[in-house]
This record gives C-alpha cells, sequence and structure tokens, in this order.
C-alpha cells in the first residue's frame, strides 16, 4: 500500500539539511510503529521517498514524502502517532492513500511555490510600490528574460518568462507587525529545469539596481506541485484518500 505524508518544517528545523530530515523520519517510522516496507538484499531499507528537497534555511508548508507499507491504521490515527515522535519544528498534516500505480512523489514534481520577504531587522530598500514598478519592467513587460545560472560543469542560460510560471509583489505583515514587500513565485521545479526562487529574486534586484542580501531575506515553501494534462498544476497532497 502506498501512503504520502504531508509535512510542515518550521523554527530551528529550518536549519535540518535533507539528509538528516531523511533519517529523522526513518526513526519516526519505528518510533509510530508504522508498519513500513523494507528493500530486499543484504542492506535493507526503508522504501521513502522525498518529493523534492529543501534547502537549509528555507521554511514551508508543503513537503512530502512517499512510503510503502504493509497495512496501516487510519489517517487520523497515523497522524496522531508521527506527531507524538515530533520535535518542534516540523509537524506531519496528511496522512493519505495513493493508488496502486500512482507514481512517486520525486517522480512527478513540476513546480513549486515560494513566498520570500524581509526578515525582521531588516528594512526593504526600496517602497512596495517600487517593487512592482520594477516587476513590471524586468519581468512582466519583457517578452524574454534571459539570465545565466551557473552549474557546477558551465553556465547555462535561461528565459525565466518559460520557467517562472507566476511573479507578484505583494504586502506581508510579519510577526512584529511591521508590513513589508513580499515577492509570491511559482517556478519550475524538478530534475531538468530547476529554477531557485532566490535567484528570480536577486535578478529583480540587479534589474532594478539594488544590492540582493540573502541574509534579509526568508523563503518559504508553499506547497509542491505535479502538472496535469490540460496544462494546469496540482498539489500533491490532492492525489490520495483519506483512510477510514
Amino acid at each position: 500500500m502506498k501512503i504520502r505524508i504531508r509535512f510542515r518544517k518550521y523554527g530551528v528545523m529550518k536549519f535540518i539539511g535533507h539528509l538528516d530530515i531523511m533519517r529523522y523520519f526513518q526513526k519516526a517510522m519505528r518510533r509510530a510503529e508504522i508498519d513500513i516496507c523494507y528493500s530486499e538484499g543484504f542492506s535493507p531499507h526503508q522504501i521513502m521517498s522525498f518529493a523534492a528537497p529543501l534547502g537549509v534555511g528555507i521554511t514551508s508548508d508543503g513537503e512530502y514524502l512517499d512510503i510503502e507499507v504493509h497495512e496501516t491504521r487510519s489517517s487520523k490515527e497515523s497522524l496522531r502517532a508521527l506527531n507524538e515522535t515530533m520535535v518542534e519544528g516540523v509537524e506531519c498534516t496528511e496522512y493519505v492513500k495513493l493508488a496502486d500505480n500512482a507514481k512517486t512523489a520525486m517522480s512527478i514534481v513540476a513546480a513549486a511555490d515560494y513566498d520570500l520577504y524581509f526578515k525582521e531587522g531588516y528594512e526593504p530598500p526600496v517602497t512596495l510600490e517600487a517593487f512592482r514598478q520594477g516587476l513590471l519592467d524586468f519581468f512582466v513587460t519583457p517578452k524574454e528574460v534571459l539570465i545565466t545560472k551557473q552549474t557546477k560543469k558551465s553556465e547555462k542560460v535561461m528565459d525565466l518568462k518559460k520557467l517562472v510560471y507566476e511573479f507578484r509583489v505583494e504586502e506581508r505583515r510579519r510577526e512584529d507587525g511591521v508590513c513589508v514587500p513580499s515577492f509570491y513565485l511559482m517556478v519550475s521545479t524538478g530534475s531538468t529545469d530547476n529554477v531557485k526562487p532566490e535567484m528570480v529574486v536577486e535578478a529583480l534586484f540587479g534589474a532594478m539596481g539594488l544590492s540582493y542580501e540573502p541574509n534579509a531575506i526568508q523563503i518559504h515553501r508553499r506547497d509542491v506541485y505535479a502538472a496535469a494534462a490540460d496544462g494546469s498544476y496540482v498539489s500533491l497532497g490532492s492525489m490520495g484518500i483519506q483512510i477510514d
């Protein structure tokens, strides 16, 4: 039986890397007594895969892992068992059954959306309206937006108009009560055309003649999506059914 689990990552746990999160969930499965399947061979391991690794320092409300189980309790009971083992900074929010022929989340990821906003203690260099005008000039009006992406072996020129599906400047009220500009992006995500949202915002800053300070910006992933047949995008969390 295939199961998809959605979880949040926040607080200090945003500094924990992907490999450690994998090991964390392997231990959580045992502690929660999830009847997970193991691979065969000399070194059996839990059958588990994650949709899209999250960078260090990024928070998220939409992370996914797929597992295979021999049998399972209800979605409500399984979530309770898992969350009883969680530390502060990780919370499981969905536990659903997938179709037997469902592809893994990792293999169908096509897009993800993000909020990027100024952290407490950092002030925006220009106003909300100035950022909106800058977005209009940099991204909305031009027919193509070419940037150079540095890869491990070479450089790659990409057209952001084809890889950034939504890009908006919004206003966000921080926990300290201050309203600051924030950036919403839905970008191509996957094994081929993968776009980091901070790279897009940095390009906007550069086009506006502004200095981009990575430490000033908090990145938050909202959700991860697969491509639908009609060209739209559907949340990975909408592909399963609750277990009664």
